[in-house]
């Protein structure tokens, strides 16, 4: 391997599980998987005005389920909840602060009503935030990430960009393992 940077070696880590473990995995999610509910009272995204959650957030046919402060313990959330929470809390709001996106957040977001929809958000906010830490170089990586991250804004991107790699690798796994679950469940 020739290129030894460090901003390769953090997308490589990325996009290493994202081509060989994970985005395959993803593919052929149904529209039933996509919105199960294994357990009562999950958190998801339903039809405005179906859920009972404290807020209901997204701008267009369908909101996302939440509360702040999130109750101790958070309700047990669908493939579409934690896809929502992957493809807006992790990706986009930080692809809006940092590479140039529309501002977004989880009040603004137009919510997938399908597994395909949900997909291809994930696939777009992915491939920008991909080229967003591609664009950064070297030096870029060693910048401080600004008040967009809050209490964490004399961080380095670096530390921002390893925990996003974090963030997807858990919540995209648990995607997978949802998947797992549903093709083994007990028939009806």
């Amino acid at each position: 391997m020739t290129d030894q940077t460090w901003n390769f070696l953090v997308r490589d880590q990325l996009t290493w599980h994202w081509t060989n473990q994970l985005r395959p995995r993803l593919d052929g999610l149904t529209d039933d998987e996509y919105f199960w509910e294994p357990v009562p009272d999950c958190w998801s995204v339903r039809p405005r005005g179906t859920g009972t959650a404290p807020v209901q957030a997204g701008s267009g046919a369908m909101t996302i389920d939440f509360a702040m402060p999130e109750p101790d313990p958070p309700p047990f959330s669908t493939i579409a909840w934690r896809l929502g929470h992957v493809i807006v809390g992790v990706l986009a709001v930080r692809n809006a602060a940092h590479f140039g996106r529309a501002p977004t957040d989880y009040q603004s977001f137009e919510y997938a009503a399908t597994a395909d929809e949900a997909l291809a958000q994930l696939d777009a906010e992915y491939a920008t935030w991909l080229a967003g830490v591609e664009s950064l170089g070297e030096t870029g990586l060693a910048r401080p990430c600004g008040e967009a991250e809050g209490p964490y804004a004399d961080s380095s991107l670096a530390r921002l960009v390893l925990h996003i790699n974090r963030e997807m690798i858990h919540h995209l796994a648990e995607v997978c393992l949802l998947r797992d679950l549903y093709s083994h469940r007990e028939a009806s």
